[in-house]
Order: C-alpha cells, then structure tokens, then sequence
C-alpha cells in the first residue's frame, strides 16, 4: 500500500485504522450514556430536542449533565462517523468496508430521529429498546469495518501451517519420558516444594479474577444488603471449585504438558506429584466446595457442580482437543461464577446475571485468543487446534477484534439491565479503549509481544470492570 492511500490528513492506513478505532469507541461511548441516561431516567430532565430544556422541577443536575452529554456526544460522534465514512469511500479500502460505513451512517441518521421522537414523547412512544439497538448496529457496522480493514492491511494468506491444521499431532507421540524431579534434602525445603506443587496445581492466578466474577454477581443480586457470611461463603466454595477444576486439567494434560515449554515444569509433567494423590486432592476440592456451597442453597452448589465437571470434562476432554472453537464454547466455564454469585443470593438466576456471564463469555475469546498467538508454536506441539494453529494468525487476530466488540456490547447490555451508573460507563469506555487500541497495535505489530500486550490488557479492562460494578453497585447507590 502507498503512504497516500487516504485523502488527507489521513493519508496512512494506520491513522485510518486509529479512525475507525476511535469513530468505535465514540459510538460506544454513546451507547453507554445512552444505557446510562435510560437506567437513570435522565431522559426526563430533557423533553425537548434538538436543545436540551429541562422542565421547571429537574430531577437533579447530575442527571441534566447525562442528558446534556448524551446530546453533545451524539453531535460529536456523528460527524465523527461522517467523517470516516466519507475517508473509506475516498481511500483504498474494500467494498464491503465502504458499504458497511454507508449503513452506519444511515443508521445513525435513523438512530437521531429515533431519539427525537423519544425525547419530546416519551421512551413508550416507539418500540422500547429501539434506540439502543440501532446505537449497537451503528457500533456492530464501525467494528465489522475495522476489523476487515486491518485484515486487508495487515493479512497473510500464508500464515497457517497446513500440516499441524489438517493433521493435529497426537499429544503422546515423541513425548519425552517423565522426568526425574530433584528432591531437596532438606526437609523444610521438601515441605515447601511439595506445598508449592499442590498450590500450582489449583491455578491461583485465575482465582483473583473468577472471585471478581463471583463478587459482581453478589453485588448486582444484592448491593449495599450483601450479607457477609454468604459473600465469605460463595467466595471459599468459589475457590475451593477453581482448585479442582485446575488439579483434574493437570491431571488430564500431563502428558500433553511435558511436549509444550510453557507447562513443561507442572508438578505432574515432572513427576513432582504422584498421579493418585493428584487425583485424590482433585475429589477432596470438589467434596469440600461442594459442601460449602451447600452452606448456601442447593442451586449454588449445583452451579458449582456443572463448574467443576464443564472445565475438568468437557473443556479439557472434548473442547480444547477436538474443536478449534475450544476457547469459545470453553468461555461458559469462566461465566458461570456470575450466575453462582447471583444464585448464592437469591436462589435464582436473573437477567442480569446473565448479561453479566454473557460479558464474561463473549470476553473470553477476544483474551485468550492473544495468548494463544504467543504460544502458537507450543500449542501445535501439543497438539491442540487452536484457532491461530487451524485458521492462522491472521483470522484470530480480526477475531479478536470481533469479540472484543461484541464483549463492549455485552457490557452496554447489562447496564441496561442493571443499575450501573456513571463510573461503569467511564471504567467499560476507558478500558475498552485501551484493549482496543492494543488489538490494533497487534494487528500492524504482528509479534508476540504485542500479542502479550494486547492479553495483559485484556486483564486490565475485565479487572476493572468488575471492580467498577462492586463499587457502582455497593458503594454508589
């Protein structure tokens, strides 16, 4: 491609792909204060349009300032999304991105007339949900035109092994023998290296965040009312059902372990831990998560349940061997901890339990995917159909993009749904943004270390977003 494949001052491919981010994230962030100003009813404060003038009693100010934001992020936002329209149609892009930003546009014209309508007649006088739902399609169109936009820019067509992608190597041929771990002579040193195995084996660095989970479903059932023992309770259950779940993964993949460098040193894959007392600490887990669980409701400890046996069995048995779209189905493992924090406090599933799983599952893909770009080569090792092993680097990277956008729709759902308020929004859009940009970075980057960046960001933005919907939700209220 040239320098001046764009009219200027875009000229580069890079800044029109920077556009396209940045016309994404301001169509989001109009969707969010748009869910905002719904859930808040700021809508009311302002009941003529195109000027915003509040009736002789407003509601508050802080709930004007929503609906004055809402109407001045939408002036801002459209040009913004002329803007990049009219540089596709200019520049070398594709047709379908040309015509995708056609549509957003006339969506969004669509989209204001909606939103007149609603401010001078009310939020009943169209179908409800209808204006969100075109802010989404306008969103959906902008991704959809960056993702296929940095795919023309920065694809390959031969970036997939065919060998390893049509005949997947089986996890135990080559495997090396088990290895001999050295044992310390020492018995306080032995003490600590055995404790240290165990510990390993139940995967404490994933439990930080499935507790977060856990704890944002609390705090949407309950808010400020959460009740102390039961939060104490579902957290222990929580953890104790991670432990398994991560000893009965070990279990199963030692022997796929041993071939690949980053897992090569689990304490089952270097025979640090006998396979029989591996297993017999797996079941004790289970026992006690179980039980605890059941220190709350029968439904917590049946979510805990179908946790357990989805990742230990059907993830690492069925999905993660067989399927390319192992981490997709396999993001249900990681949304249940929403739904049991939900029903360890009312005994139920709700709406917005589900919305938030739905953030978690959608989520999953757009993070792991970066990892797995990284670690391509050990995952082909072992064996295992990744997507950038089958479909190659350049398809999981506009995937990606397209769970990440879907993951920011997810979370302007469940602040529909939910009581969320401004710092949701402020904490979903910043980091949203930030992940979006390191998913850009990656695309033009091509290298693992942008892919790792891109995966810590990824952390970064779920991090804060659940920590946004503990405070919004129990503190903010």
């Amino acid at each position: 491609m040239t320098a001046e494949a764009f009219p200027s001052p875009i000229r580069t491919r890079s800044r029109f792909a920077a556009l396209l981010a940045a016309t994404s994230l301001g169509v989001y962030l109009l969707i969010i204060i748009g869910a905002t100003t719904s859930v808040t009813d700021a809508a009311a404060t302002c009941t003529t349009w195109p000027t915003c003038e509040p009736p002789t009693n407003p509601l508050s100010q802080t709930e004007l300032a929503i609906a004055w934001a809402h109407r001045l992020a939408a002036i801002v936002v459209g040009l913004l999304v002329v803007a990049t329209a009219i540089a596709a149609w200019l520049g070398d892009t594709s047709a379908r991105v040309r015509s995708t930003m056609l549509v957003a546009v006339g969506l969004y014209a669509l989209q204001i007339g909606v939103g007149a309508v609603t401010a001078t007649d009310g939020p009943d006088a169209l179908v409800p949900g209808l204006h969100l739902g075109l802010g989404v399609a306008v969103f959906g169109a902008v991704v959809l035109s960056l993702a296929w936009d940095l795919e023309r820019a920065t694809g390959s067509d031969d970036d997939v092994d065919r060998s390893v992608a049509t005949e997947p190597a089986d996890p135990l041929e080559d495997a090396p023998e088990p290895g001999i771990h050295p044992t310390p002579d020492d018995l306080a040193d032995r003490i600590k290296l055995t404790a240290t195995a165990y510990l390993s084996m139940t995967k404490p660095r994933l439990m930080w965040l499935l507790c977060l989970v856990a704890a944002a479903g609390m705090a949407l059932a309950a808010g400020p009312a959460l009740d102390g023992a039961t939060a104490v309770a579902t957290l222990l259950g929580g953890v104790l059902a991670i432990g398994a779940s991560g000893t009965f993964n070990h279990v199963l993949e030692r022997d796929v372990d041993r071939r690949m460098n980053r897992t090569a040193d689990r304490p089952l894959a270097t025979d640090l831990v006998p396979i029989r007392n591996a297993v017999c600490f797996g079941i004790g887990l289970s026992t006690a998560s179980i039980a605890v669980f059941l220190t709350i409701n029968g439904l917590a400890a049946a979510l805990g349940l179908v946790a357990i046996l989805f990742y230990s069995v059907v993830y690492t048995l069925v999905l993660k061997p067989n399927t390319v779209q192992n981490t997709v189905i396999g993001g249900a493992a990681g949304a249940l901890p929403a739904l049991i924090g939900w029903a360890a406090v009312t005994n139920e599933i709700g709406l917005p339990a589900l919305a938030l799983a739905g953030v978690i599952f959608l989520w999953t893909p757009a993070h792991f995917y970066n990892l797995a770009l990284a670690y391509r080569e050990d995952y082909a090792r072992g064996g295992f159909p990744m997507m950038p092993v089958v479909r190659g680097e350049t398809v999981t990277r506009k995937h990606i993009v397209y769970y990440l956008g879907a993951t920011l729709v997810g979370a302007a759902v469940l602040a529909w749904l939910s009581d969320l308020g401004v710092l949701f929004a402020a904490t979903t859009v910043a980091f949203g943004g930030v992940f979006l940009w390191a998913a850009v970075e990656l695309h033009f980057a091509r290298t693992d270390r942008a892919a790792l960046r891109s995966f810590h960001a990824s952390n970064a933005f779920l991090g804060a977003v659940l920590v946004a919907i503990l405070i919004d939700a129990m503190v903010l209220v």
